[in-house]
C-alpha cells in the first residue's frame, strides 16, 4: 500500500447505507461491502444493520478470525478522518446500542444467532479435522 488512503468524513459514509451502496466503518478503514451483502454468512441484515456505520465494535465483538480479516482487503476504499465530522450529536440515535431494542425483530436476533451458531460450527469444525489428520 504505497499510495495514500482517500480520507472519507463520517458525513461522507453515512450516505452509503442501502442494499444497493453499502460501506461500513471497521476500525477507522472504510469498506465497501454491497457485493459481499449476499455472501455474508451472517446475511445481509446484519451488514446493513450497519451500513454508513462505524461497525468496529460488532466485528470485533462477533469474534471474526484472520480470513475474515483478510477479506476485509478486498472491498478497502479508503480511510475515516476522526477530524472530518464525527458524529457529536446527543440525541438516542447517536447514543443507541449496537442493537436498537426498539426496532429490534426477533428475525434479526435469529439471523444473528444463526450466524455464530454457524460461525462456531466452521470454528470447531476446521479444529476437529485438523486434528483428525
Amino acid at each position: 500500500m504505497g499510495m495514500e488512503s482517500k480520507m472519507f468524513s463520517y458525513s461522507e459514509v453515512s450516505a452509503h447505507n442501502s442494499s444497493e451502496d453499502c460501506w461500513i466503518i471497521i476500525n477507522s478503514k472504510v469498506y465497501n461491502v454491497t457485493s459481499f451483502l449476499n455472501d455474508h454468512p451472517g446475511g445481509d441484515d446484519v451488514l446493513l444493520g450497519q451500513a454508513g456505520k462505524d461497525a468496529s465494535e460488532e466485528f470485533e465483538d462477533v469474534g471474526h478470525g484472520s480470513a475474515a480479516r483478510l477479506m476485509l482487503d478486498e472491498f478497502y476504499v479508503g480511510e475515516v478522518d476522526p477530524a472530518l465530522n464525527r458524529p457529536t450529536t446527543t440525541t438516542n440515535t447517536a447514543l443507541a446500542p449496537a442493537i436498537d431494542i426498539k426496532h429490534n425483530s426477533p428475525k434479526s436476533n435469529n439471523k444473528f444467532l444463526y450466524f455464530l451458531l454457524a460461525l462456531t460450527v466452521i470454528v470447531f469444525g476446521v479444529e476437529t479435522g485438523e486434528s483428525a489428520t
